[in-house]
């Protein structure tokens, strides 16, 4: 259970000890492939455990960090108030490969993630900007944050229009560039390609979704340019059928959002952004065993944002089942991820053909509104 987190000590520490040039970070496992921020994050956690000697001690800093993360899910969820309550048991206490992913480990996956959904809370609340600089700090320690990208930028277009919401697309890059400068001019070129490498190889024993297919499918180019191909479609579809509001052009984005009518409820906007990086993941070209917490914690909402009878409760509750038996099955197996690709197929098609999300129920105060709150309380 070292592995990982050895190989990252031994990347940060070449960092520690004064290497700027990103080409000579590496580890256990091979180069150093994550930006900057992740070297940031385990240099702090590096020092903090004893030149990341006292494995125990991570280990409870990432309980911490699992706590805090289910609290982030939680208010998220209340949010919605989509979820029946008994779900929630199974989040916190049915995941044995996500309490290993966080605590046992050591991944830099749920830093990502716990960062991602402390974004989402800032964009529930209207603070898009510091939304903004969370989500652009969570994809400098996993780029696999890049998948509610998409969904971010329809939100800004339909919340901003065209022109305002680039001031906040600046402020992501504007942060990449801060947290990559002291690579970025020493060795410019390594940095990037090491950091932000989206054609780098995976290994096929280590899918967890791809099994079935034979090893020189799954390393084939062809394979995949399909795949995103298939993302980009899927995309483009729910941004034109599912996420924009009906009788209104895509193009209506692109206005002066005061031209246009109020922008979505909180709950589209969850949905909108866990949406997109489901479809994300749906088309990874491979899902290693960590990958499971990038869309583990937004799986009851997908299944339950849309109206159901209370007898279709029990099918959801078992796909949920099936889903983790295929990501506790090691080594992956031609049924388990067949049986993977099933029911994140069962997913899309309850997303696509299910009702549009109802508007949120719990919805805080403002002061942006006096006058809403004022016939309320009369």
């Amino acid at each position: 259970t070292e592995i990982d987190w050895k190989a990252y000590m031994e990347e940060v520490e070449g960092f520690a000890n004064g290497t700027l040039d990103y080409i000579q970070l590496k580890g256990e496992t091979g180069p150093l492939v994550y930006p900057a921020g992740f070297v940031y994050i385990f240099l702090g956690l590096y020092y903090a455990t004893g030149r990341g000697t006292n494995i125990r001690l991570a280990q409870y800093l990432f309980a911490t960090l699992y706590l805090f993360n289910l609290l982030l899910v939680f208010r998220i969820y209340w949010r919605t108030n989509k979820v029946p309550p008994y779900v929630f048991f199974f989040m916190c206490c049915a995941s044995y490969r996500i309490h290993s992913i966080f605590v046992l480990r050591l991944f830099n996956d749920p830093v990502a993630m716990a960062i991602l959904f402390l974004a989402i809370n800032l964009f529930l609340e209207e603070h898009w900007s510091w939304g903004c600089l969370l989500f652009s700090l969570a994809v400098s320690v996993k780029m696999n944050i890049l998948l509610f990208a998409p969904g971010l930028l329809f939100l800004l277009l339909q919340r901003f229009g065209l022109l305002g919401c680039i001031p906040k697309l600046c402020i992501c890059a504007l942060l990449q560039v801060v947290l990559g400068l002291p690579f970025l001019l020493v060795n410019p070129v390594g940095y990037l390609t090491r950091s932000f490498d989206l054609g780098r190889q995976f290994q096929f024993k280590w899918t967890v979704n791809w099994r079935f297919l034979p090893e020189e499918v799954f390393q084939n180019r062809a394979f995949h340019a399909m795949l995103l191909l298939t993302h980009l479609a899927g995309l483009g579809l729910f941004a034109l059928h599912r996420w924009r509001r009906p009788k209104e052009s895509i193009l209506a984005l692109l206005k002066d959002p005061a031209r246009r009518k109020p922008a979505s409820p909180h709950l589209t906007i969850i949905y909108i952004l866990f949406s997109s990086n489901f479809l994300g993941v749906c088309c990874s070209r491979s899902l290693h065993y960590q990958f499971y917490v990038w869309y583990f914690h937004t799986l009851p909402y997908l299944l339950w944002c849309t109206p159901t009878t209370k007898l279709a409760h029990m099918p959801k509750v078992l796909l949920l089942g099936v889903i983790e038996l295929c990501w506790n099955t090691y080594p992956s197996t031609v049924c388990s991820s067949l049986s993977l690709h099933i029911c994140h197929g069962l997913i899309l098609l309850q997303l696509w053909h299910g009702t549009a999300p109802t508007p949120v129920m719990h919805t805080p105060s403002s002061s942006r509104r006096p006058a809403a709150i004022s016939k309320k309380t009369q």
